[in-house]
């Protein structure tokens, strides 16, 4: 009965974590619009938003990129996509003049860009840079 009774606890303690981390950041790229894009940058404590537009070449190459990213670094860091067509008051609150333009927030505040299509690895190291992050495959205590 002891057993079963800490298995099960365990197990819950076990869903629990996996809630949190899942919450914390999740995996894949979240759209936002001019009415989500402040609650988005505040709840995560790491946020990377790509601005973006649809007609826009060189967005559609960085997409990919940010994807693959938001899955590897989900649970660390916060992905959004923000079209600034559809968005124009955040474009201009954040004087985004060309895009892509990538923004980095911690806590909330804008703490670094990038402007253009940069590859995977540029952006990832930027990302483990500005963010504090432990660089791939490194063990975490």
């Amino acid at each position: 009965m002891d057993d079963e009774l800490e298995y099960l606890r365990q197990k819950r303690a076990q869903e629990r974590l996996a809630e949190i981390e899942q919450k914390a950041a999740p995996a894949g790229v979240v759209p936002v619009s001019e009415i989500t894009f402040n609650t988005f940058i505040s709840e995560n404590r790491f946020a990377v938003v790509d601005f973006w537009a649809d007609w826009c070449g060189p967005c559609r190459r960085v997409a990919p990129v940010i994807e693959a990213l938001s899955h590897e670094m989900a649970g660390m860091v916060a992905f959004a996509k923000c079209n600034t067509d559809e968005a124009p008051r955040i474009a201009r609150h954040f004087n985004i003049t060309a895009i892509p333009t990538i923004i980095l927030y911690a806590n909330g505040k804008m703490i670094d860009r990038v402007t253009g299509a940069v590859p995977k690895e540029t952006l990832r190291s930027l990302i483990i840079r500005v963010f504090g992050l432990p660089p791939p495959g490194a063990e975490q205590v």
